[in-house]
């Protein structure tokens, strides 16, 4: 990547949405994260030292814990390396895949579409080398309270129902714009302030061109709406540099067309005030 490449994607990831550390899957940390601007949390999963390795405990990519150090900071990141392309893939006898992709690429773009659109809740991948292998380093979620699943099995919605609805309103959208196959309840964490945070986007982007649950879009947050009709092939591609290739970036244009032309005909029909909705402060934005 060019120097004036790098300079303009920076422009872009940064100036979409002011960002608080990210965080990524864990347990309550034992101290405050550390108060990082973008810029600088960027450049510490790029260049800070690995100190310490360990097994990652869930998932099947083998990714590792790895704690990362530059002198002044100390915090822990999630390295994936998984890069597997197969032409059929089969998990079960009533699920078969063809053209298989699982890579830590995703991550990557997931981190750099969420910020195009102005969301803050994917955690920031950036993408380094590693004993000479290209992986993606993303910024560990320290104050985890509990994954989907928990809260699934809780029966809550936390003390705010109307504020979690909406996050997960933010998150159907989200899916189905990198027609994401693998949100399962793992990859969805909700912090000690009931953010919701979505992680590992490794079997996304997928080449596909239909919606797969059109009928679960029921309402979109308005400034993600419209960040979606904003969205140019050319701004795309430059804001994914190599995350992305030709074919994942336009099937990815072509289901933001349909996610768009669906909720025009969601608001015709319903009108503005049932379909739009303006997050509450505090909430994903």
């Amino acid at each position: 990547m060019t120097s004036t490449r790098h300079a303009v994607l920076l422009a872009v990831l940064v100036s979409a949405v002011s960002m608080r550390p990210c965080l990524a899957q864990g347990t309550v940390a034992p101290q405050a994260p550390p108060a990082l601007t973008s810029h600088e949390m960027e450049r510490f999963l790029l260049e800070a030292d690995i100190v310490a390795t360990r097994s990652s405990k869930k998932g099947v990519t083998n990714a590792k814990r790895v704690t990362l150090f530059d002198g002044r900071v100390r915090h822990d990141a999630q390295l994936q390396d998984v890069d597997i392309a197969l032409p059929l893939f089969e998990v079960a006898p009533k699920y078969t895949e063809i053209n298989f992709r699982d890579t830590y690429r995703y991550n990557i773009a997931g981190y750099r579409l969420s910020r195009l659109l102005g969301l803050d809740n994917v955690p920031m991948s950036v993408e380094r080398k590693v004993s000479g292998k290209r992986v993606a380093m993303t910024w560990w979620i320290d104050d985890v309270m509990l994954d989907e699943g928990g809260r699934l099995k809780q029966k809550t919605a936390g003390p705010d129902p109307s504020r979690t609805a909406t996050q997960l309103h933010v998150l159907r959208v989200f899916d189905e714009l990198i027609q994401n196959r693998d949100r399962n309840t793992g990859n969805l964490l909700w912090t000690t302030d009931w953010k919701m945070w979505m992680i590992d986007h490794t079997r996304a982007f997928r080449l596909g061109r239909d919606l797969l649950k059109p009928q679960s879009l029921e309402r979109i947050d308005r400034a993600l709406w419209q960040k979606l009709r904003e969205i140019t092939a050319s701004g795309l591609t430059e804001v994914m540099g190599t995350a992305l290739t030709k074919g994942e970036i336009e099937a990815l244009l072509v289901r933001r067309d349909a996610i768009v032309k669906l909720f025009d005909a969601r608001i015709a029909q319903r009108g503005e005030e049932v379909v739009l909705f303006t997050p509450v402060a505090g909430s994903v934005r």
